[in-house]
């Protein structure tokens, strides 16, 4: 997966299930991420918007930081799938394996 050169942007607050929550604490300690804004950027910088489907689900708020450009792009697919910001990106985080390899 590239990663993008930008640092991250101001706070990205939005709903989540909490079992997605509990999810992104199982994938972070899998694939030793440091918190839960590292691992919502690796999903989104790894998920295809292209070609998602968009559902709905009962929701909890957390924050976590994302850089300008993914913040754009989400925006951008958002309004191109009828669909908010949050939807995508739990497409994206239920998308990612829960362990990942091995960091040096």
């Amino acid at each position: 997966m590239a990663k993008s050169s930008r640092k991250p942007s101001a706070p990205l607050t939005f709903d989540l299930p909490e079992s997605l929550i509990a999810r992104i604490e199982t994938v972070r300690k899998g694939h030793g991420f440091t918190t839960a804004s590292e691992v919502v950027r690796t999903a989104i910088a790894g998920y295809d918007f292209e070609t998602c489907e968009p559902s709905r689900d009962r929701h909890r708020q957390i924050s976590v930081r994302i850089t300008p450009d993914q913040r754009s792009m989400l925006k951008r697919y958002a309004r191109q799938k009828d669909a908010s910001v949050g939807e995508l990106l739990r497409l994206a985080l239920e998308a990612m394996p829960s362990k990942g390899k091995k960091r040096k």
